[in-house]
């Protein structure tokens, strides 16, 4: 199919597309990679009547330690970050994730903010994102703001990003010291949408569980943050009963999962207790030794 007759726009410059936003509102879409909107206009199922291509703007597109963590700018091709050492470095869990992201193909087009503005419950980067207490800079004409990651997801595809403001970096701050990570999923094949999908940071002080924060994809309208199984770890060691015991948290309490062609709602809630036991058990490998008596 092709899509619906529009208008194209191709701006130097971040101001220039805040002027194109601020004249056609929500008739305009913003091109960042298109690999989710240009099929989606194929199909029809958006049709904006003004394009808006952020191709020619190279100052959105760089991977910067700030504060011992990470500026992302929204631009950044997934395949640039992916590859890059500092976040390897800064973001593992991010460097973890990023190969379960569709295929390499895709990941040489697609952006890293482009993932995290079109909140795809399924897509993974908004969950790491919640994972690590992320947070993103926007721009629009009333200033800039920032907005954490747990007020940024409100919905279906749906973002805090006003019509007329613009995501221009993604914000991650430095793990604690002691802190592991892990990242898990289960597709029927590899680039697929995964059927369920974990993120999950920890971080132990003497062995025990300081804090954690654990999100999901495909389980909601969007990234879901496990409070309850963050609970169930807090103060403990993270041993088998200790994990099993948050697994189940999560799986009975923090995930609510509707059922499709793909999956059950019951398939997917299994899904996501098996998955949080064997991201757990990795991230509290790389945050530290567990005691022999907790093992």
């Amino acid at each position: 199919m092709k899509p619906a007759p529009f208008q194209y726009h191709a701006p130097a410059s971040v101001e220039e597309v805040l002027a194109l936003l601020a004249e056609h509102g929500d008739e305009a879409k913003v091109l960042a990679g298109g690999q989710s909107l240009v099929p989606a206009m194929n199909f029809r199922l958006a049709q904006p009547s003004v394009l808006v291509d952020l191709g020619r703007i190279p100052e959105l597109a760089y991977v910067r330690e700030v504060d011992g963590g990470l500026a992302i700018g929204a631009m950044t091709r997934q395949r640039t970050v992916e590859r890059s050492d500092l976040v390897a470095a800064r973001a593992p869990l991010v460097a973890e994730t990023l190969p379960h992201v569709a295929h390499p193909q895709i990941r040489n087009r697609g952006t890293f903010g482009g993932s995290i503005a079109h909140a795809d419950p399924a897509a993974e980067l908004p969950a790491v994102l919640l994972a690590l207490a992320g947070s993103c800079r926007l721009r629009g004409p009333r200033g800039e703001r920032v907005v954490a990651a747990a007020d940024f997801f409100t919905g279906l595809f749906e973002t805090a990003l006003e019509p007329d403001e613009l995501l221009l970096e993604v914000m991650l701050p430095p793990l604690p010291a002691g802190s592991g990570w892990a990242f898990c999923e289960l597709a029927r094949r590899h680039g697929d949408y995964a059927l369920v999908g974990v993120a999950a940071t920890l971080t132990l002080s003497e062995g025990r569980v300081e804090s954690a924060r654990i999100a999901y994809l495909s389980v909601g309208e969007g990234p879901v943050l496990a409070p309850r199984a963050a609970a169930a770890l807090a103060g403990r060691s993270p041993d088998e009963e200790t994990i099993r015991a948050a697994a189940a948290a999560a799986a009975h309490h923090d995930v609510d999962p509707t059922g499709d062609i793909h999956a059950s709602a019951d398939y997917r809630r299994h899904l996501v207790e098996v998955l949080t036991r064997r991201a757990l058990h990795r991230a509290a490998r790389r945050a530290g030794p567990i005691e022999e008596n907790d093992a």
